[in-house]
């Protein structure tokens, strides 16, 4: 245990996790620490991760954003979820759309009906009972807690968001509200000679910065957590081997509309984001299998509109680092290890590590036992995380490159493993605590992915056949009502820029 009161906490790096973390931190413990952030101009972001889950929503919350505010802000659109082409196989798409789907019963989950019908001869999809899912599809939002006259869910959604310009609203926000920002360039890292602890960040300019905490938002670089106190790095490309990444932004064509599109490629997979303003690109590929060029041109080949930037390649490793939180550092966003962003989930582990590090805070000194909690709830999260990412590659049927093949072939994690044995047997999904992705997100990119359930819970059995069908009838109707009846995307969309 170091002895020593927390009072001075520095951020090492700026973009969207040095941001949110500094704003997070402010917010809740403004008044018993100070936090500085530094951060050079010199030093670009990676600026690509413009997609997220529907708990920025909280995050936005916590910090009293305003939805409209942010909305203009970014350039943000809505996103109901996210489609996946050609990723079972060719011309194969689905959704793993947000929100629930069709209605759960005591004990038992909604797809156990579906599926049970599904036995019996029904040629009902899966996705006919997801409002998100037909609403997407049909271009429509708003904002909607319930399916009207019913206790069924409404709407459940995030955005798309232009990430440069979120980090720079939260500069804005969290230096308006007392944290400390110096520009400057990292020069030298001081530490204690007999604890290793990290001193003081010292700065081109001559500047020394000290403090009791240190948080690396340094991005794939881990200035701290890596280059100066060797953490270690457990590397996961054996289960993730896409190695790299090509962005470019392009012209909007179109209205944009509220879902994100992951189109699967040879070697890889590309992205599509739209918002307001203009069209996110990207393509995350296996260098083992394409090359660079080969990458860009298959890029440039699939835009949906005039490219406005030009593109630029990302190296990244699959992975975390061994220790999140060492001594007295702790590593936010990449510099903490690196998902690829399948399922836009960035944002979501800079947000959690930060929530995580303001209820672990040290007080009187940084404790074993905090630091041991805090890597081990870190863990578990990505692994979890890790896990519903190497599902997309697992389960495909495609044989039609050596990417695929490999992807379909290669060993998995002992704990996805079970999940899938479990559900090809029962259709039960089983999640460890305060797991990120709910059953039906499994569910989802299962039955997506081609992996059909055995059998179905006992409890299914519960309705007749004519009651099974009056449920899926009814259904329906509500759905497809409700779905017409809502605005379209770009609707909503003026609607906030004249809030």
């Amino acid at each position: 245990m170091q002895n020593k009161q927390i009072k001075q906490v520095v951020i090492a790096g700026g973009g969207t996790a040095g941001w949110i973390t500094a704003a997070l931190l402010n917010k809740v413990l403004g008044k018993v620490v100070n936090i500085t952030l530094v951060e050079s101009e010199q030093i670009g972001t990676v600026g690509v991760g413009e997609a997220s889950i529907p708990p920025i929503l909280h995050l936005n919350a916590a910090l009293g954003i305003r939805e409209s505010e942010f909305i203009k802000a970014t350039q943000a659109t809505i996103k109901l979820g996210i489609e996946f082409e050609n990723w079972r196989a060719q011309d194969h798409t689905y959704m793993h759309a947000f929100g629930d789907i069709g209605k759960d019963f005591p004990f038992c989950e909604f797809y156990h009906f579906w599926l049970r019908a599904k036995q019996q001869g029904t040629t009902a999809d899966f996705w006919d009972f997801s409002l998100n899912y037909q609403a997407a599809k049909q271009h429509k939002f708003t904002h909607l807690q319930h399916i009207p006259n019913t206790q069924l869910t409404g709407l459940n959604y995030a955005y798309h968001f232009d990430a440069t310009l979120y980090g720079e609203y939260l500069k804005s926000l969290a230096i308006s509200r007392g944290v400390n920002r110096i520009e400057g360039k990292i020069a030298n890292v001081e530490q204690c000679e007999n604890t290793g602890f990290i001193t003081a960040l010292a700065l081109e300019d001559g500047q020394t910065i000290s403090g009791d905490l240190f948080i690396d938002c340094t991005g794939l670089r881990a200035l701290l957590i890596e280059q100066t106190l060797n953490t270690g790095f457990e590397d996961w490309s054996h289960w993730l081997p896409c190695d790299s990444a090509i962005a470019v932004q392009t012209q909007s064509a179109n209205d944009p509309v509220p879902y994100t599109r992951s189109i699967a490629h040879d070697a890889g997979w590309q992205w599509q984001i739209p918002l307001q303003h203009r069209v996110g690109n990207g393509l995350v590929f296996s260098s083992r299998h394409i090359t660079d060029e080969q990458a860009k041109q298959q890029l440039l080949a699939n835009l949906p509109g005039e490219p406005i930037t030009e593109p630029r390649v990302i190296r990244f490793k699959t992975g975390r680092r061994r220790k999140q939180w060492h001594k007295n550092v702790v590593s936010v966003g990449l510099s903490s290890g690196f998902l690829e962003p399948l399922e836009s989930t960035s944002i979501h582990l800079i947000q959690t590590a930060a929530i995580r590090l303001i209820k672990l805070f040290p007080h009187n000194g940084i404790d074993d036992s905090l630091v041991e909690t805090f890597n081990q709830q870190s863990q578990t999260e990505i692994e979890c995380i890790r896990d519903f990412i190497i599902l997309h590659y697992k389960l495909t049927d495609r044989t039609d490159s050596a990417f695929w093949r490999q992807c379909k072939q290669m060993s998995i994690p002992d704990s996805l493993q079970k999940k899938i044995d479990l559900f090809k047997a029962t259709g039960k999904i089983i999640r460890q605590d305060d797991e990120l992705f709910a059953e039906i997100a499994w569910q989802q990119v299962m039955i997506g992915q081609g992996l059909e359930a055995n059998d179905y819970s006992v409890l299914a059995g519960a309705l007749t056949d004519d009651q099974l069908n009056d449920l899926f009838s009814s259904l329906k109707t509500l759905i497809n009502g409700t779905v017409e009846q809502l605005p379209s995307h770009s609707e909503f969309l003026a609607r906030m820029k004249n809030n």
